[in-house]
């Protein structure tokens, strides 16, 4: 048994370098953009938040991806990983917020969810888009990069 963590054990505040394998501390809230200590390269930045860290964990001067979502819901667990996908393919671009409803009841309300998924885009706290249901990877992608700056990372 390997005295490491397998990746799906690490904590959220604990992220792998996808250029050179280096695991960074990574404050869970923050501003800026987490990159690797080794070789610099911004890292993916995905956290999951509750009523009392959600301000906190979306005041980030990247944009930021908000997935609501439910553990009984199946689409919402089909999209989990690109979700997750995501968070590592846009590194430097884009911070993810993962939302269970069910545990954040006051998030759900603030943004009027009435169907999970809801995804939605926030800049500087202000939503700026939102998508309600599943998507593929591609198109789910596709609606993300449409409404992030092409020339940041």
């Amino acid at each position: 048994m390997s005295p490491f963590p397998e990746p799906a054990s690490i904590s959220p505040s604990v992220i792998a370098c996808a250029s050179c394998g280096r695991r960074n501390r990574v404050p869970s809230a923050a501003t800026g953009t987490p990159r690797c200590a080794a070789c610099h390269k911004p890292l993916g930045w995905l956290v999951e938040a509750d009523d009392a860290s959600f301000a906190a964990l979306t005041a980030a001067t990247l944009p930021v991806l908000v997935d609501l979502w439910a553990p009984w819901c199946w689409p919402c667990r089909a999209v989990g990983p690109i979700v997750e996908h995501l968070a590592h393919a846009l590194a430097g671009r884009l911070k993810v917020v993962k939302v269970n409803v069910d545990h954040a009841p006051e998030v759900a309300r603030r943004f009027q969810v009435q169907g999970v998924p809801t995804m939605l885009i926030l800049r500087g706290g202000d939503e700026v888009a939102r998508h309600v249901g599943a998507l593929p990877a591609a198109e789910l992608t596709r609606w993300v990069e449409d409404h992030l700056d092409p020339t940041a990372a």
